[in-house]
C-alpha cells in the first residue's frame, strides 16, 4: 500500500509540474504573438499580407484548456453581468483584444448567425484617406471592404475616415473599432450589397453625404458606375446575415440603417441613435414583396436626443422590436406599412411633452379598416408620460413566432441593458 501511495503521489507531482511547465509555455508564447503581431501592424502601407496579421486565438485557446471552470469565473467572466446577453458573452473579458473574434459568437437575434470576418485573418488599418475609389491603397479601409476573402478589420490609431464614394463592402467582413477612436464621417458611408455575413462594431458613423455618379471598386476583380447614393449611414441592399452593433449613428443625409430589396437575417443592437429624421427605413416599398420575407430585431438600442421619426419604420416584413429605450421622438417611434408584423416586448417608451406625438406606433398611409388586420402587439412595453401603444389584428401564434428571435426581459430593466449603448471605450488591459 505504501509503494502504490508512493508512486501515485509521484505521478501526481510529475503531472503537476508538467502542467505548470506547459502553462508558462503558453504564456511566453502568447506574449511573443503579441509582440510580433504590434509589429506586423506598424508595417504601413506594404503588401496586403503584410496588414493581414495572424491570429493569436490558438494561443489564447490553449490557455483556457488549461483553466478550469472555477478559475475563468475568478477571472470575471460571469461576475460583471449586465443581463445584456451580447455584453455579458464577451465585455467582461480584460483581454478582449487578444480574443477579438470571439464577438462573433455573441450576436443574438435574426443576425445570430452572421460570422463576418471571424474565419480570416486579422487586417490593420494603418491609412485613414481615401484618394481612389477604383484602386484603393493597400492599409486603407476601402482596400480591406473590398477583399475577396474573410478578413477581421482592426485600426492601428484613432482616425477619421473621409469616403469619397461609396464604401461597398464584400461578404465575410468584420468593421471592428474597438480600441480607437473611428469615425466615418463628412462624406460617403456604408453599402452592404448583395453580399451576406458583415459585423460592424463600434464606430462612429455620421454627417454622411450623398455621392456617386461615379466608378467605384466593389471587390479586387470588379468595379463599376454607380448612380447617385442618398447619404446613409449604413444601406443593407440584397444581403443577409447582418449585424450592426454598438455604434454611434447621427445626422446622416437620408437613413441611418436602411436594409431593402430582400434583406434579412439582421440584427441591430447597443447601438446609440441621436439627431436625425428618418432613423431607420426596413422595407423597399409597399409593392415590393419580396420584403415579406424580411427578419429583423431591434434590441438594447438607445433612440435619443433629436430623432423624429422611423424608429423603425417597417414594410411586409417580421420584426421584433426588444429592451430599447425610446427617450425621443417628434412625430413617432414605430411605424409602418403594407402589413408588416411587428413584435414590441420589453422596451421604455418616454412620450415627448407634446401631447399630440405621444403615440408610440404610426400606420403609415393606410386607412383603419385596413390596418386593423396587421399584427402589431406590444408585451410587457414600459409606456411613460402619457405614451401609447395602438395594437392590431388577432394576434396569430405562428405570425408572432416568426417574429420573436430571443426572449425579452423586463422593461425594468432597459436602462442598465441599454447604458453601454453606442461606441465603447475599450483599452488593452481593461473591460470595456
Amino acid at each position: 500500500m505504501e509503494v502504490q501511495f508512493n508512486l501515485c503521489f509521484l505521478l501526481i507531482t510529475l503531472l503537476l509540474a508538467t502542467t505548470k511547465a506547459n502553462q508558462s509555455r503558453v504564456v511566453e508564447r502568447e506574449e511573443t504573438l503579441q509582440i510580433q503581431s504590434l509589429k506586423n501592424s506598424s508595417m504601413a502601407e506594404r503588401s496586403f499580407n503584410e496588414h493581414a496579421v495572424e491570429n493569436p486565438e490558438e494561443i489564447a485557446s490553449m490557455v483556457e484548456t488549461i483553466r478550469n471552470h472555477t478559475q475563468r469565473r475568478n477571472l470575471n467572466f460571469f461576475s460583471c453581468g449586465t443581463g445584456n446577453p451580447i455584453d455579458d458573452c464577451w465585455r467582461c473579458d480584460k483581454r478582449w483584444y487578444l480574443r477579438r473574434k470571439r464577438l462573433a459568437n455573441c450576436a443574438i437575434g435574426f443576425g445570430r448567425n452572421s460570422i463576418g470576418g471571424r474565419d480570416g485573418r486579422y487586417y490593420v488599418v494603418t491609412n485613414p484617406n481615401d484618394d481612389d475609389a477604383v484602386n484603393p491603397r493597400p492599409g486603407t479601409l476601402r482596400y480591406a471592404v473590398i477583399q475577396d476573402k474573410p478578413l477581421w478589420i482592426v485600426f492601428k490609431r484613432d482616425m477619421v475616415i473621409t469616403l469619397k464614394q461609396e464604401l461597398i463592402m464584400n461578404s465575410f467582413k468584420t468593421i471592428d473599432g474597438r480600441g480607437a477612436n473611428v469615425h466615418i464621417a463628412f462624406g460617403a458611408c456604408i453599402t452592404i450589397q448583395f453580399v451576406t455575413n458583415v459585423i460592424i462594431h463600434g464606430v462612429h458613423i455620421h454627417d454622411c453625404k450623398p455621392t456617386g455618379n461615379a466608378m467605384v471598386r466593389s471587390s479586387p476583380s470588379h468595379y463599376g458606375w454607380r448612380t447617385m447614393a442618398d447619404g446613409d449611414g449604413i444601406s443593407i441592399f440584397g444581403s443577409s446575415h447582418i449585424w450592426i452593433d454598438h455604434n454611434s449613428l447621427s445626422n446622416c443625409a437620408d437613413g441611418l440603417v436602411d436594409a431593402i430589396m430582400g434583406s434579412t437575417a439582421i440584427t441591430i443592437s447597443n447601438n446609440f441613435f441621436t439627431r436625425h429624421n428618418e432613423v431607420i427605413l426596413l422595407g423597399h416599398s409597399d409593392t415590393y414583396v419580396r420584403d415579406k420575407q424580411m427578419q429583423v430585431t431591434i434590441a438594447f438600442n438607445h433612440f435619443g436626443e433629436g430623432l423624429i421619426q422611423r424608429m423603425p419604420r417597417c414594410r411586409h416584413g417580421y420584426f421584433h422590436v426588444v429592451n430599447n429605450d425610446y427617450t425621443h421622438w417628434e412625430m413617432y417611434a414605430i411605424g409602418g406599412s403594407a402589413n408588416p408584423t411587428i413584435n414590441s416586448q420589453g422596451n421604455r417608451y418616454l412620450a415627448p411633452v407634446n401631447p399630440f406625438a405621444k403615440e408610440v406606433t404610426k400606420r403609415v398611409d393606410t386607412g383603419a379598416g385596413v390596418w386593423r388586420g396587421w399584427n402589431w402587439r406590444s408585451q410587457g412595453d414600459l409606456l411613460l408620460n402619457g405614451a401609447f401603444f395602438t395594437p392590431s389584428g388577432a394576434g396569430a401564434a405562428a405570425s408572432y413566432a416568426r417574429a420573436s428571435s430571443l426572449s425579452a426581459k423586463s422593461s425594468s430593466l432597459v436602462g442598465t441593458l441599454t447604458s453601454g449603448s453606442g461606441v465603447l471605450n475599450c483599452r488593452r488591459g481593461a473591460m470595456c
